[in-house]
């Protein structure tokens, strides 16, 4: 582990501008520089690096972070590589300490768990080297050693509890949370077993499950982490964080449905592949894929089940494509798979099946059309049944007009009878990852999270029983608070809170509060909207505290204590307990 210490001074050392500029050139706008998103496709620059605030964010796809996150972003880094690279640049020594410094944290705290993955991730990687059988495995596929290293490919033993020797505390619930141990009847055992190990990581880089991959014929043939605090199944993409270079470099993405698939592409020069993950492709998918690149193409097996999964990926993806944005579908012959394919033909025959994919439109009306009889006139009516609700769903206007005036030529109609049969309103296109920002002002809680992340050392007047439990954005506020008065030297930036969240479950939330506070003028008034802040929040535990008195004086009277409390209450004074006050 490299210490959380050196970690601020590094970033206290170097100039955020200064690190961009060198991969991304910056222009001057105001008090920020600005430039076109390196993180996904646009003409209007919405990418900002804040010189004061010492971080960056964009407001297209809702990329943020430090210096050292940018590193790893762009470059396609893990953490301790960025990490080395910048303290390289700024002439220092990066120092380590033992890992294990969580484990001193409560049992089943979720911060940990980015830490206890990556422990695991070593751990995997390590045993792969041991084991023979399943080295020559990964021989006998075609994998290089290289290749293998670059995906942090490892090797989960046989046995019981192998993650025993990594772990003292085998009985942790982080370990539970994480989903690298199955807890059930009084035992643990571990979840990966005998398995070739493929972690999955986050957009920044950090581990954040794993698919494990059997070596002989066992079932099931492939095993994800299950859902956790940091894994989401129809959210995430393998490979994507290896692939972000590759993808802007060749200006497309090729979506297949397995790790081996990814990696088997990689080795042969086909480095811009990502995996979904044992789901169905899903609109936040579709999105994420769409940032990285205007073209994206799904290939699936030619089979029944490969249509169906195709299927699947169109209808997510309608309302999605736009006029500058295409989505294909490539259909690989029978019996085939991208990594068996790859193998047999070589990267310059699977690529020229790439530039033959079906568009999305084609592959929509051929399938409609298959699905009728198109020589009867109930069969051309059964079709424009069918085409109605996705078209509908279509939010490219000119896609839009074009699959009409198609429909109405396979139909044999006019448009004006078309449009007379089917009238098609103009969707709203949906934001499936950042829903639309309310124009209500923020919750007390939302304006307290911006308030301390601008300025983080205000966070040294909250008092910590004024803050419960509930929403995200209060668990959020209470690890922040936690932090702020735990670690007064490193919490004194917005920079320092972010690098500090980054991996947890804080950080989406975050993230998406620093692109909020980037939006304030000059004239923002922090100290008045903090003491502000304050008050409404004494004054929302004083009323909360009326009311229990209140109710608990109509079911069993109240003690003469509890009558003095409630009639200072009712004057404007202050409630007598703190723990009583909470935060909503």
């Amino acid at each position: 582990m490299i210490p959380q210490s050196f970690i601020q001074d590094l970033l206290n050392r170097l100039d955020i501008v200064d690190v961009v500029d060198r991969y991304v050139p910056l222009k001057k706008a105001g008090a920020n520089y600005v430039a076109c998103c390196p993180f996904h496709g646009e003409k209007t620059p919405s990418f900002s690096v804040s010189p004061a605030k010492q971080f960056y964010h964009c407001f297209g796809c809702g990329a943020h972070g430090s210096a050292i996150g940018f590193v790893m972003e762009h470059q396609g880094l893990g953490f301790v590589e960025a990490v080395e690279e910048l303290a390289r640049s700024a002439g220092m020594a990066v120092p380590k300490e033992e890992s294990g410094t969580h484990e001193r944290r409560a049992d089943g705290d979720l911060d940990v768990l980015p830490d206890v993955l990556q422990r695991a991730t070593r751990f995997y990687r390590e045993e792969l080297k041991r084991s023979e059988t399943a080295i020559d495995y990964l021989k006998k596929r075609g994998l290089s050693g290289e290749i293998a290293a670059r995906f942090g490919v490892g090797y989960a033993p046989g046995g019981w509890q192998n993650l025993a020797a990594v772990f003292p505390d085998y009985q942790a619930k982080s370990l539970v949370q994480a989903g690298l141990v199955i807890e059930g009847e009084g035992k643990r055992y571990d979840r990966f077993r005998d398995r070739i190990m493929f972690p999955i990581l986050s957009q920044r880089g950090a581990v954040i499950g794993f698919g494990g991959r059997v070596l002989g014929a066992g079932e099931p043939k492939y095993l994800n982490s299950p859902e956790t605090p940091l894994f989401e199944k129809g959210r995430e993409l393998y490979g994507l964080f290896q692939a972000r270079q590759a993808i802007r470099a060749a200006g497309r993405v090729i979506v297949v449905e397995g790790y081996m698939d990814v990696v088997a592409l990689a080795q042969h020069g086909v480095e811009y592949a990502v995996a979904t993950l044992g789901t169905a492709t899903t609109p936040v998918h579709v999105q994420k894929l769409l940032r990285q690149s205007d073209n994206v193409v799904f290939c699936f097996d030619g089979d029944t089940a490969g249509r169906k999964a195709a299927w699947r990926a169109l209808e997510n993806s309608l309302a999605l494509v736009g006029d500058d944005k295409g989505v294909k579908f490539l259909f690989l012959p029978q019996g085939e798979d991208p990594d068996s394919y790859v193998r047999k033909e070589g990267k310059a025959a699977f690529e020229t099946l790439i530039e033959g994919a079906l568009p999305l439109s084609e592959f929509l009306l051929r399938e409609l059309a298959a699905g009728v009889e198109m020589q009867t006139l109930e069969g051309r009516a059964h079709f424009l049944k069918l085409a109605q609700p996705l078209v509908q769903q279509v939010a490219a206007p000119a896609l839009r007009l074009m699959l009409q005036q198609r429909l109405a030529e396979l139909a044999g109609v006019s448009r004006n009878e078309l449009d007379g049969l089917m009238p098609v309103k103009s969707p709203v296109k949906p934001d499936v990852i950042r829903p639309r920002t309310s124009r209500k002002p923020p919750s007390l809680t939302r304006k307290l999270l911006q308030l301390l992340l601008h300025q983080p050392e205000l966070g040294a007047d909250i008092d910590m029983s004024l803050i419960g439990d509930g929403s995200e954005e209060l668990k959020t506020l209470k690890a922040l608070l936690d932090f702020i008065a735990n670690h007064h030297a490193q919490a004194n930036t917005t920079v320092a809170v972010l690098e500090y969240f980054r991996g947890t479950r804080h950080d989406e939330l975050l993230g998406k509060i620093s692109g909020e506070i980037r939006q304030w003028d000059e004239g923002f008034e922090v100290a008045a909207e903090f003491a502000g802040a304050l008050d409404q929040l004494r004054e929302g535990g004083r009323n909360r505290r009326i009311d229990e008195l209140l109710a608990l004086s109509r079911t069993q009277g109240l003690s003469m204590e509890e009558k003095q409390e409630l009639q200072r209450l009712l004057q404007g004074g202050p409630a007598s307990t703190k723990s009583d006050q909470t935060a909503q």
